[in-house]
């Protein structure tokens, strides 16, 4: 397979199951925010209160606007990995950071005890895609290395992105 193109399935999959991830996380998120973040406030006192605010002023139209930017995010990724065969760090990348924040998410529930938005899709579709994905790159000869450094990295990628994403979701919705 070294030579031929990635398989649309590889590259085109994250897209898809980044959809079908986050059609859990807009389908919870906000309400699961109003119903959590007071017990959540009390139970995790450490948590700076400027970071609960921050939180809490994220409505249904922000949180739909940023996953919509996130998803031309995640589309140009995948983009990017079809047309260099699964040779596109970008794509790679996105892959390795979809996979880390589907863990991140469990960690959210193991943390709470109990569901979180997105904790339901990262065991079933998250984590498994993304190793999946590293496996066809890999069996084609074109995975880059992993490193802890990458693994930082694309962690680091994925919270700027998610960062941006509202950013420019709050602009788009016209909330503060």
């Amino acid at each position: 397979m070294n030579d031929e193109r990635m398989n649309a399935t590889v590259t085109y999959g994250l897209l898809a199951a980044w959809a079908l991830h986050d059609l859990e996380e807009l389908a919870t998120g906000p309400r699961w925010v109003r119903e959590n973040v007071p017990a959540l406030r009390e139970r995790f006192p450490q948590v700076p209160e400027r970071a609960w605010r921050v939180v809490e002023t994220v409505d249904e139209r922000e949180f739909t606007a940023a996953v919509g930017v996130m998803g031309l995010i995640v589309g140009a990724a995948s983009v990017a990995g079809h047309r260099t065969g699964g040779r596109s760090a970008f794509y790679q990348g996105a892959v390795d950071g979809f996979g880390l924040h589907g863990l991140v998410h469990l960690a959210q529930a193991a943390a709470v005890r109990g569901y979180t938005p997105g904790s339901v899709t990262s065991p079933l579709i998250v984590v498994p895609f993304a190793l999946w994905a590293r496996g066809r790159l890999r069996r084609a000869g074109v995975l880059r290395p992993a490193r802890a450094r990458d693994a930082v990295a694309g962690l680091a990628v994925a919270a700027g992105a998610t960062a941006v994403a509202h950013l420019v979701a709050r602009r788009i919705s016209g909330t503060r």
